[in-house]
């Protein structure tokens, strides 16, 4: 029986990260509108990390910025999902022989104390589901060769996840608004990213709450204890091995991330 265009963009993608070589887009097979399909996608990739041990600690927010939404020609945000191998606070060096395109945003990241499955879901609710949270960098990265990507593409890629760094501080929503929030990014002490809460759709809460209802609509939900990372605050920067990123946000602190010299694996 012939592969549905799903099940090819899966094994396309999934060939990438088992062989640590990027692939063409998948919008060949899946076009460039078809959201469910790449959706299809991801959860099926999913799937298979899952029942190979792989565990689930979250979430992320992609194309939240409109500037990252003009450097990737999207205009909607997307989300993908957090495993617990692509945390890399505890690491002394980023390991960049995990990774084929990287590049970095400044982010925050909500841990929950609530499940956001059941509600209206609105922002009074959302908020109140928050436990703490952190500054955050994601290291985003992409299976697809020369990040040539169409909103399909980075969906079914996972939301082009790659690894991702938290901080130490913790504050509660009662210590800091989101919103209000200044992020400034520097790759080996030089100023190559700034913006601000605002940047990410508005408010980082807004993308959460986002989140929530598009992850309840899918049979997903959010729960407590899952990390999520709300998007970026600024423009995205690459990352290369040997690179130093530093971020500063706000109230939240510092969060920093040394890329390693790249080795064979």
């Amino acid at each position: 029986m012939a592969l549905t265009p799903v099940e090819l963009a899966a094994a396309r993608l999934a060939a990438a990260f088992a062989e640590g070589r990027p692939v063409a887009p998948v919008r060949d097979l899946l076009g460039t509108q078809d959201v469910d399909a790449a959706y299809a996608v991801q959860q099926e990739l999913t799937r298979s990390r899952v029942d190979s041990g792989a565990v689930v600690v979250g979430r992320k927010i992609g194309l939240t910025s409109p500037a990252v939404q003009r450097q990737l020609g999207v205009d909607q945000p997307d989300f993908g999902v957090l495993f617990a191998d692509m945390d890399v606070s505890a690491e002394a060096e980023v390991p960049s022989n995990r990774l084929l395109q990287p590049k970095a945003e400044a982010e925050i990241a909500f841990v929950l104390k609530e499940d956001l499955a059941d509600g209206d879901l609105d922002p009074a609710q959302v908020r109140a589901a928050v436990d703490y949270a952190v500054a955050a960098l994601e290291i985003v990265d992409s299976r697809i060769a020369d990040w040539d990507i169409s909103l399909t593409d980075t969906v079914a890629d996972n939301a082009s996840s790659g690894l991702f760094v938290l901080a130490e501080r913790r504050l509660t929503l009662d210590e800091f608004e989101p919103r209000e929030t200044v992020m400034r990014l520097y790759a080996d002490d030089v100023l190559v990213s700034e913006g601000n809460g605002a940047a990410c759709l508005g408010a980082p809460l807004n993308a959460l709450a986002w989140l929530a209802r598009t992850a309840r609509d899918l049979g997903d939900p959010l729960r407590a204890g899952q990390v999520v990372l709300s998007g970026a605050l600024g423009p995205m920067v690459p990352a290369p091995p040997g690179t130093r990123i530093r971020a500063e946000i706000s109230s939240l602190g510092e969060v920093t991330a040394a890329f390693s010299e790249k080795r064979d694996a």
